[in-house]
């Protein structure tokens, strides 16, 4: 995975991208991943047909979002919305992760410690306790690095690549 250049960006940036492109690359199974701010803004995210290769090594179906990584995003945040809503309304604390079990994959959705939410978008036949954990991990090591200034980096890196794409 390549995801916008990491050339110019801080170390804390170069590495957040790494941990998603091992967590990518190496969990068989997952087919996107979306890093989401807590107002909804996609801070990081894979590229499905970047990670076409990969995928074909390890024998997955190439299936994803049938769009871009904004549309993965956009549903992070509204499952995000929905489960927080729950949580309140349930009075039962705070939503560490959920996730959808469909007929032909899964979606999990994880809370990072700023709020910031990471959502996976895996095979039907992931085995979701792997995704899991290789999320908990991601969510360990990128929770306590997302500072406000890294987010503002990272939409921005995100604005300048989709700029530089459209063109």
């Amino acid at each position: 995975m390549t995801a916008p250049s990491t050339f110019g960006l801080s170390s804390e940036a170069r590495n957040l991208h790494w941990l998603l492109t091992n967590l990518v690359e190496e969990v068989p199974g997952i087919q996107s991943v979306a890093v989401v701010s807590s107002d909804g803004l996609l801070l990081l995210s894979s590229d499905h047909a970047r990670n076409t290769e990969a995928r074909e090594a390890r024998n997955d179906k190439p299936t994803g979002p049938r769009g871009s990584s904004a549309d993965l995003a956009t549903i992070v945040s509204g499952i995000g919305s929905l489960t927080i809503g729950a949580a309140k309304l349930m009075q039962f604390g705070g939503v560490k992760h959920t996730m959808v079990a469909m007929d032909e994959g899964s979606l999990f959705v994880m809370s990072i410690s700023d709020g910031s939410l990471l959502g996976v978008h895996g095979s039907a036949d992931c085995d979701m306790s792997v995704v899991a954990y290789h999320m908990a991990l991601f969510v360990g090591r990128a929770g306590h690095v997302l500072t406000p200034e890294l987010r503002s980096e990272l939409r921005k890196s995100l604005e300048t690549a989709s700029a530089g794409s459209t063109r």
